[in-house]
């Protein structure tokens, strides 16, 4: 029994017994006016006894993910979202977190989460490219937002109501959910110095980016985290992307190919994400569904976060204790690539109304802040450059 329950019952019976008390006694006195009121008071009092509080309706949810299970800060991410999800809730929202092919594959979330198999799902938008090509705007873009931009983005440049439209007729809800930062350019088996370098070498490279390097004569491969190493390895793939420092040095990449490359032109602020089943997220209390929101939001400042912690510490055992070859993307093949990323992206672009929606928002709010960022961000590293260059 609930205490307050306990001391409401409490209070009655006291009443209850004091009045009989009364009672016995007024009617020892033989006044009966008075025994008729304390009969009345007694009986407005049984009647006015408040009913017993019931207990909050609890839900019980079922998360899938695209990542491997215990990898730090995507799984870990989307764990440690479900938990903090519970606590905030006081336990009336319990999500139990399945790593990719665990429930379903882990290319399968978001149609999971579509038809409602589950509840709500987290991994990135650019896989989903296939389905709902306008999605890949939401994950990464070759040459496009950092971190700090892509968030501007979202939560004030009127992103995430884009976001919820595309998604809309999926029956799928997005929230942003981490951020990597700027990823590495990735890991090569052969020395990378012009655009034709690209020609017939298999990647393994998602989103917007991989269409670039398809654009290049390149080959696209779309595998998971778990299978990457060992097509690597063997050579069925000649180079992959996958995050940063931190997990590329925890996927032992350094193993399999000798080149590591920079900076990430592909993914310059990759956004994570979580989703939520359309039915699923609107049948709850108004409260719960905030919850959801601003643990998604707490989240995504915490995954950043991490990155930024991580990476640098990662990239020194990277070199001093591997011997990585760590090697700047050459300018000319830099810029060869931003041209031919323009190009995809107007591509693209065209393929669908959504997409070109997208697209031109995208470019609208990324030149309001590129101009700031020149004279903040930008002009403030450039100033602080020499005194940290990388020890080699």
């Amino acid at each position: 029994m609930e205490r307050r329950d306990f001391l409401k019952k409490a209070g009655v019976a006291a009443l209850t017994a004091t009045g009989t008390a009364a009672l016995v006694g007024c009617g020892e006195k033989g006044d009966s006016k008075e025994v008729e009121s304390l009969k009345k008071q007694l009986a407005d009092c049984t009647k006015k006894a408040p009913a017993p509080v019931a207990k909050p309706k609890t839900y019980q949810w079922k998360m899938v993910t695209t990542w491997p299970p215990n990898l730090p800060v995507l799984q870990t991410g989307a764990v440690r979202f479900a938990k903090r999800v519970e606590e905030a809730s006081g336990g009336r929202l319990k999500i139990q977190v399945f790593a990719g092919g665990e429930l379903v594959p882990p290319l399968g979330v978001f149609d999971a989460v579509s038809d409602g198999t589950v509840e709500c799902g987290s991994g990135a938008a650019y896989y989903w490219a296939g389905k709902v090509p306008a999605a890949q705007w939401f994950a990464a873009v070759p040459f496009g937002f950092n971190a700090q931009g892509i968030n501007a983005w979202f939560y004030s440049g009127g992103g995430l109501e884009l976001w919820e439209e595309v998604y809309a007729p999926f029956n799928v809800i997005p929230r942003p959910q981490g951020n990597t930062g700027v990823q590495m350019g990735g890991w090569f088996r052969k020395e990378m110095n012009t655009i034709d370098d690209y020609k017939g070498l298999k990647m393994r490279i998602p989103g917007l980016g991989g269409k670039v390097i398809g654009k290049a004569g390149g080959t696209v491969v779309l595998l998971p985290g778990g299978e990457i190493f060992t097509s690597l390895e063997r050579g069925v793939l000649d180079a992959t992307e996958w995050v940063g420092p931190m997990h590329d040095l925890r996927m032992g990449f350094y193993k399999a190919a000798k080149y590591y490359y920079y900076p990430g032109w592909h993914e310059p602020g990759t956004c994570l994400e979580v989703m939520f089943n359309k039915q699923a997220y609107e049948s709850l209390p108004k409260e719960l569904q905030v919850i959801l929101d601003a643990v998604a939001m707490e989240t995504n400042l915490w995954s950043l976060s991490e990155f930024e912690a991580g990476n640098g510490a990662a990239l020194q055992t990277l070199i001093t204790e591997h011997n990585v070859n760590l090697v700047r993307f050459p300018d000319a093949l830099l810029s060869d690539l931003r041209k031919m990323a323009d190009e995809v992206l107007e591509e693209e672009a065209d393929k669908d109304t959504a997409s070109r929606k997208v697209h031109e928002a995208f470019k609208k709010f990324k030149a309001q802040v590129g101009v700031w960022g020149s004279v903040s961000e930008n002009a403030y590293y450039n100033v602080i450059a020499d005194k940290y260059k990388l020890k080699m």
